[in-house]
C-alpha cells in the first residue's frame, strides 16, 4: 500500500542534492513544514525525520490526521481548519523565531497552498510542491514577494520514479519498529461495501482505505 507512495520522496533525496552551497536547504537540523497530511505528506513527513530535520510542524483541516503526524515525528500541529493563513503564517514565524521555515512541502493538492507555502518560508528557503498531481487550476502569485525578495527555490514533484522503489522498499523495512506502518490502513471493507468505501477515502477521519474482494 505503501511503497507507490513513498517513491514520491525521492523529491527530498533531490532536495539534499540541492544543498552544495551553504544556506541552502536541505540540511540536518532543518526546520520542515508539510502542508497537508495524507498518505503522501505523512510519507514525507517520515522521510524528513529519517533524513534529519530538525523541528517538524505539520498542517492539515483533520485532527485525525494530525495526530497521526504527531506520532510520525510531527513536533507541531496546526489545524487549518481552526486558523486563518495569517495565523498560520505567524505561528511558524513564532516557531521559527521570526526566520521562517527552511523547507515547506506542499502535499495538500490544492493551488491555493502554495503562496501561502511560499509566504513560510525563509530567506533562501526550498519549496517542494508534490500535491498538484492534476490541473486544478491556477493560482496567483506576487514575483518579488514571493520569490525574488526571499530568493525562494521550488522543486516540483511529478510522482514516483521507478529507481525509487528499490530504496523505498528498504526504508520502509528498516524503519518498520519506529513508525507506524501498518496503522496507514485505517480502514478495510469487503467489495460489497464498495460505495462505503469511497465514502471513507475521502473522510477526515481516514488514511489508506482497502477494499478486501474475498472478504
Amino acid at each position: 500500500m505503501l511503497t507507490e507512495v513513498m517513491t514520491v520522496t525521492v523529491g527530498l533525496d533531490r532536495a539534499k542534492q540541492m544543498s552544495a552551497f551553504p544556506n541552502e536547504a536541505f540540511l540536518f537540523d532543518d526546520t520542515v513544514v508539510v502542508l497537508g497530511v495524507g498518505s503522501l505528506g505523512m510519507c514525507f513527513l517520515m522521510k524528513a525525520r529519517m533524513l534529519g530535520a530538525g523541528t517538524i510542524i505539520a498542517v492539515d483541516l483533520s485532527d485525525y490526521k494530525l495526530n497521526f503526524a504527531k506520532r510520525l515525528g510531527a513536533d507541531h500541529a496546526i489545524d487549518a481548519g481552526k486558523s486563518t493563513v495569517a495565523e498560520r503564517l505567524e505561528t511558524i514565524r513564532d516557531l521559527t523565531h521570526g526566520r521562517g521555515a527552511d523547507m515547506v512541502i506542499e502535499c495538500a493538492g490544492v493551488p491555493q497552498a502554495i503562496p501561502e507555502a511560499l509566504d513560510m518560508l525563509r530567506l533562501g528557503g526550498l519549496l517542494v510542491e508534490a500535491g498538484n498531481f492534476s490541473d486544478l487550476g491556477e493560482i496567483s502569485i506576487n514575483p518579488h514577494r514571493h520569490l525574488c525578495s526571499k530568493s525562494a527555490r521550488i522543486l516540483g514533484v511529478g510522482g514516483e520514479e521507478p529507481a525509487a522503489y528499490g530504496p523505498s522498499m528498504r526504508q520502509m523495512v528498516r524503519y518498520i519498529r519506529h513508525y507506524p506502518l501498518r496503522e496507514f490502513v485505517s480502514h478495510r471493507f469487503p467489495l460489497r461495501e464498495v460505495e462505503t468505501a469511497v465514502h471513507k477515502a475521502i473522510a477526515q477521519d481516514s488514511m489508506k482505505v482497502v477494499i478486501e474482494p474475498w472478504a
